[in-house]
């Protein structure tokens, strides 16, 4: 079984539980675990609500006003990816932010709910990519199970 599905959001914060709605549809009618399917729905807001602050200058109809949501269940994995056109990380190491933080929990949360991730840009162009997957569990009467 392989479903997969690209979005094209404008980076306004409606976007995010649009986002994180799709994905969990998806999902729970492909008969993913339901723990999963919050795991990876929780991961893709925070990645989300980066790309929404970070994601570039607002100019009015420029590429910075939308940003991009690829998600992938392919067989056993579920990978999902969220690129922007910011400034991306230029020559600053992506940090862990302390529990006490109001800010920058997020890429740790991320690498909490997934197995692998990885932060960094799209070569050739500027802007963050934030991908990240996991390894799917099936309900028992998953119609779309992997075989």
């Amino acid at each position: 079984m392989s479903i997969w599905w690209s979005l094209h959001l404008r980076r306004e914060a409606a976007s995010v539980p649009l986002a994180r709605r799709l994905l969990v549809g998806t999902m729970e009618t492909a008969g993913v675990d339901p723990d999963i399917s919050f795991d990876l729905s929780v991961a893709l807001g925070e990645a989300c609500a980066n790309a929404v602050e970070h994601g570039g200058p607002d100019g009015p109809g420029g590429p910075s006003q939308a940003y991009r949501v690829t998600a992938y269940l392919d067989g056993e994995r579920c990978r999902i990816e969220v690129a922007d056109s910011g400034p991306g990380f230029p020559g600053r190491p992506v940090r862990a932010a302390s529990p006490e933080a109001e800010h920058g929990r997020g890429l740790c949360l991320i690498r909490e709910l997934a197995d692998h991730v990885h932060v960094g840009g799209a070569p050739g162009r500027t802007g963050a990519v934030v991908s990240f997957d996991k390894v799917l569990k099936w309900r028992e009467d998953a119609p779309l199970a992997a075989v």
